[in-house]
């Protein structure tokens, strides 16, 4: 692929702004612990449009002070592959999409290369689903106190592989506190799920190189690895252009 397909990091659709899911009927989210000492037992949503609902309303941490919008995900709620990011930034916050903007535009990319899509194949979600300030990574009370709706997607959508894009979701999800340049690639086994951990696409927005071995080039290696798996649990196409 010539350097002339290269993504374009600067022209990108703004979507418009949101408006708050409607109360499904029957949902009371004050029954829902706003405390971030008490868990979010497993079973309490029957849909992603309840955990909405209480997400929106949520003040299980400090983030619900700086919050527009929480984001609590996007995709396919059937969808074969989640893949859980580390939090939203500013545009995420003022969209209540996540994975918006550059990244957003690199992930479809490389979704897209593969022959996946976020709105066919996958499930994007958070590790937190408010924006920390400045954008800085999520405190580990933070990521706790917002674990409950992720394991709780996770229960809803039951994913056949999830990918962890960046140490905060490695930390969060299977306990790894090694650097992701270290695991990424590998396949990890828990509750009968794979989990692979990759690089984040704003940490390849900062390396663009394609030689071989550079963030990009390993980039390729992984989602092609993830196309093959997921080819083994259910029929797929082949990967057969990169990014």
């Amino acid at each position: 692929m010539s350097t002339d397909d290269q993504i374009s990091l600067f022209n990108f659709n703004s979507d418009p702004e949101p408006t708050s899911p409607p109360v499904p009927q029957g949902f009371n989210p004050e029954l829902i612990p706003t405390s971030a000492k008490i868990p979010i037992p497993p079973g309490t949503y029957q849909s992603m449009e309840q955990m909405k609902v209480h997400c929106n309303e949520c003040q299980r941490c400090g983030l619900a002070a700086g919050r527009t919008h929480a984001v609590v995900g996007e995709g396919n709620l059937q969808a074969p592959i989640m893949i859980v990011g580390e939090g939203p930034g500013q545009t995420e916050d003022e969209t209540g999409r996540p994975f918006v903007g550059r990244s957003g535009e690199l992930l479809d990319k490389i979704l897209a290369s593969v022959h996946l899509s976020r709105h066919e194949n996958v499930f994007i979600g958070n590790v937190v689903k408010c924006r920390p300030p400045e954008n800085r990574t999520p405190t580990a009370d933070e990521a706790e106190a917002c674990k409950g709706y992720l394991l709780e997607q996770i229960r809803l959508i039951n994913p056949k592989i999830i990918l962890l894009t960046g140490a905060t979701a490695l930390r969060g999800l299977l306990g790894i506190k090694q650097g992701i340049t270290k695991v990424r690639g590998q396949w990890v086994e828990r509750d009968d799920r794979l989990y692979m951990p990759i690089f984040h696409p704003a940490y390849l927005l900062r390396n663009p190189s394609r030689d071989t071995g550079s963030p990009k080039w390993l980039m390729w290696q992984d989602i092609q690895a993830v196309r093959t798996k997921l080819d083994e649990l259910i029929s797929g196409s082949e990967p057969d252009e990169e990014f």
